[in-house]
Order: structure tokens, then sequence, then C-alpha cells
């Protein structure tokens, strides 16, 4: 198929299926678009780590939900992707697997990691954000391990949007999780 400006190509879910034997990248498609990263930084798995860690943690002692790491989201045949952590309540979770336990749906919590790169931190933090805004997700946590922050985006009027920016001597807490917190510090590591 021979592609113009005006009808640039959609990857679908399907198309995937052409890197089915590739275990080096990881695929996502958002709004159409094929996006191709290699598998991440050890640091950036060492924070995701930690991330879910500390969710589970309250999760099991609040009962509330679960956490997972790398889970895929299919929200439709031109938006599959793959956060770096998740968190969503029981009631959530048991609308949203599907049979291969994946995800159907949004999740309520949404965390991504930034990679390197200008395309990669546009990724997460635009068309990611968009995408995540649009499908329900009510609180989206970008991770930056280069200058140890994290963003803190919130649901506002059906949208999300810029919470709270914090750094390593700050806490993190959500009105989402109630008696949630950890030192942002603690997610970073020793790095």
């Amino acid at each position: 198929m021979q592609t113009t400006p005006e009808s640039p190509v959609r990857w679908t879910i399907a198309d995937l299926e052409l890197f089915a034997g590739d275990r080096n990248n990881r695929y996502e498609i958002v709004d159409g678009e094929l996006f191709v990263t290699r598998a991440p930084h050890w640091q950036h798995q060492v924070i995701c780590i930690n991330i879910g860690t500390v969710l589970k943690m309250w999760s099991d002692e609040s009962g509330l939900g679960e956490a997972a790491i790398t889970p895929g989201i299919v929200f439709s045949d031109a938006d599959n992707v793959i956060p770096d952590v998740v968190w969503a309540s029981h009631d959530r979770l048991e609308r949203l697997l599907d049979e291969a336990g994946h995800l159907t749906g949004a999740p309520e919590l949404v965390v991504e990691v930034l990679s390197p790169g200008d395309k990669q931190e546009k990724r997460d933090r635009e068309a990611k954000l968009k995408l995540y805004s649009v499908q329900g997700v009510q609180e989206y946590w970008i991770f930056d391990r280069i200058e140890r922050k994290v963003e803190v985006y919130r649901r506002e009027k059906a949208i999300l949007k810029l919470a709270a920016t914090l750094y390593s001597e700050d806490e993190l807490t959500s009105p989402m999780l109630p008696g949630f917190n950890c030192l942002v510090g603690k997610l970073f590591g020793s790095s």
C-alpha cells in the first residue's frame, strides 16, 4: 500500500503478529501509530519494581486492588500499550480483564518511567497522556529518572491535568489511594 501524507499507515493489533518472534523490543500502538522501543535501562526497571512493590504492599494492606508491572492494555485495534506499572481496583479489574489476561480498558492508575530520547518522551508526555485521558484513567504518574522527579496528573473535568511535580524529598500520595504515601526518593532507589 502506498502512503501519502493524507493517508498515513495505521497500525492495528493484528499487525503486531509480524513481530511475534522479537523479544528484544516493545511494540505499542497509539492512535494507529507504531512505537518500537528497546528493552529499558536497568535503572528504569528498578524504578518500576520499586513502584510496583509499594503499590502491592499498600494494596495487600488495604485490600482495595492490585498492581501489575508491564501489563498489556488493549483499548482498541488502534490503541494497544504496555505501561510500566498500573493499579486497578478489584471491581474495575474484574470488568476489564479478557480471557488472555489483558486489560481491555483503563485502570485507575497508570505509571510510566521516561526513557531517554525526544521521541520516547513525546510518546509518554503527549500521545499516551492523551490516550489515557480519553480512555478514563484517573491518575497518571510520569517518573523522570534523570531529574529524579514525578509528575502527577489527575482527572479534572474529564481530562488528565498536571496536579503536582514532586522531587526526591517530597511525599507521593493520592486521594484515590487512601492512606498511601511514599517518599519519592525511595522509588528512585540508590542511583
